[in-house]
């Protein structure tokens, strides 16, 4: 039997932070966004020096570092672009990631040894489209979120010597710049071939968002008061903005860059993050793609890279999603069967529900969570991080979520995962403590076996 090939796991990196995290649980390789010419720029703390700190520390692990540098540029990004990643090539990332023929076409001209990496914003459909790329001297195509497991295999087959890559976890961007998968969330009708159901002309209201307020770091509705007027207090702010800027050459209004949630009027509780940047407004879809199930059949098609979205989500999230991921890889090079615990563990992070995406036509509903639309803690709930192990083995941890004495807590480490019965708790100056609430609470709590950066979660 032909072995099968092991596809590699490329997790987000929104702080050096995660990033260690992403190596430790698994992963091959991480992508950071240079914030001027990335999209999704919130919540990113790579700038020179971090992106130069991350490319050493990924190369000293034997891990990749790619560096997203994927807007579709206007003229006055063009003319400082080549300045600006001039110093960010010379540090040597595996690779950029990059959507724009422009600003390709310029970086294959001056640096030809650079490898790019076509990003999922060029939309990439069909094995035509992959040659094209392949022929301008593109090392990797990111696959567009539209195409289906079916299509991505004929891809592949037409192109076997092309790298492929596809989004297996995380929200998706259904709606940027007129490029609009709205349609097809919703209906199944591809708005880019012809069949648009014309969903952005339906009734959506508009609700306030926090995306602080969640473990994994997705926006969350927040209670507006009675009497508030988003449309008037809307218009006041742009009025207010117009009169002291000109369009293109201001600064940004600070309404601008709060998380907002859009609720269409037939659709009462999907909520769909909405937000913007400098380059553009972006449309998430209302439930989480999870692939984990798909990961054999992905890597039997021989697809190189499998991709987890989430540069602004938690620490937790991205180690357990590269957890989860990574056993399911290994897995499937096995050849041993998919595990359905991985499902449950992927329920516990905090989530909207999940959806296969347009993976799959007419999913399987088996392995879809459409009735809640909202994550089930099914099997556990994050409560802490490690912060420092004493000689004794009592652990310092700095809690997330509540948990009590007489609990099971699951240890979350790199070396491997283990269950623990919480007997005793202090506070940090020696009293006993029954019950640590939510953060930001720090305790003493004896565990068992290396716990030395370990995230903890209270099994349900």
């Amino acid at each position: 039997m032909k072995p099968v090939f092991s596809p590699e796991l490329l997790l987000p990196a929104g702080s050096l932070a995660k990033m260690r995290a992403a190596y430790d649980f698994g992963a091959d390789a991480v992508y950071a966004g240079q914030p001027r010419y990335s999209l999704r720029a919130r919540n990113n703390e790579f700038r020179l020096e971090q992106i130069g700190q991350g490319i050493a520390e990924a190369h000293a692990r034997g891990r990749k570092f790619f560096v997203t540098s994927n807007l579709i540029a206007h003229n006055d990004k063009v003319r400082t672009y080549l300045r600006d990643i001039e110093p960010v090539i010379d540090l040597k990332p595996d690779a950029l990631i990059m959507a724009d023929p422009g600003l390709i076409m310029q970086v294959r001209e001056k640096w030809p040894e650079v490898p790019i990496h076509l990003s999922v914003q060029a939309n990439t459909t069909n094995s035509a489209t992959v040659k094209f790329w392949q022929r301008a001297g593109i090392s990797r195509i990111i696959l567009s979120r539209e195409l289906s497991l079916d299509e991505i295999e004929s891809i592949r087959q037409d192109c076997p010597d092309m790298e492929l890559e596809v989004f297996v976890h995380g929200a998706l961007c259904i709606a940027y710049s007129g490029r609009c998968l709205l349609s097809g969330y919703f209906n199944r009708r591809d708005p880019n071939q012809g069949t648009c159901t014309n969903a952005c002309r339906w009734d959506y209201k508009t609700h306030a968002a926090d995306d602080q307020a969640s473990d994994a770091g997705d926006a969350q509705p927040t209670k507006l008061e009675s009497d508030f007027d988003f449309a008037a207090a809307q218009q006041e702010a742009e009025s207010a903005f117009a009169a002291t800027s000109t369009c293109g050459g201001g600064s940004r209004h600070p309404l601008a860059d709060r998380v907002y949630l859009l609720e269409e009027k037939e659709r009462p509780g999907q909520l769909m993050p909405i937000m913007e940047d400098e380059h553009g407004t972006y449309i998430m879809n209302s439930k989480d793609l999870r692939a984990v199930e798909h990961v054999a059949r992905l890597a039997k098609i021989g697809v190189d890279s499998l991709k987890i979205e989430g540069r602004t989500k938690s620490l937790y999230y991205v180690a357990r999603t590269a957890q989860v991921y990574r056993r399911a890889i290994d897995d499937a090079v096995a050849g041993r069967p998919f595990n359905p615990e991985l499902l449950l563990e992927l329920e516990g992070l905090a989530n909207r529900g999940y959806t296969g995406g347009l993976l799959e036509r007419r999913p399987s509903q088996d392995y879809q969570n459409y009735i809640t639309g909202h994550s089930v803690a099914h099997r556990s709930q994050f409560v802490g991080e490690v912060k420092s192990v004493r000689e004794d083995g009592w652990a310092e941890v700095e809690t997330k979520n509540r948990f009590a004495v007489g609990d099971t807590l699951e240890i979350i480490h790199p070396s491997g995962n283990r269950r623990v019965k919480l007997e005793r708790m202090t506070s940090l100056e020696g009293a006993p403590v029954e019950v640590a609430p939510g953060s930001p609470v720090r305790v003493w709590v004896p565990l068992e076996g290396p716990s030395e950066g370990a995230l903890i979660a209270r099994m349900l």
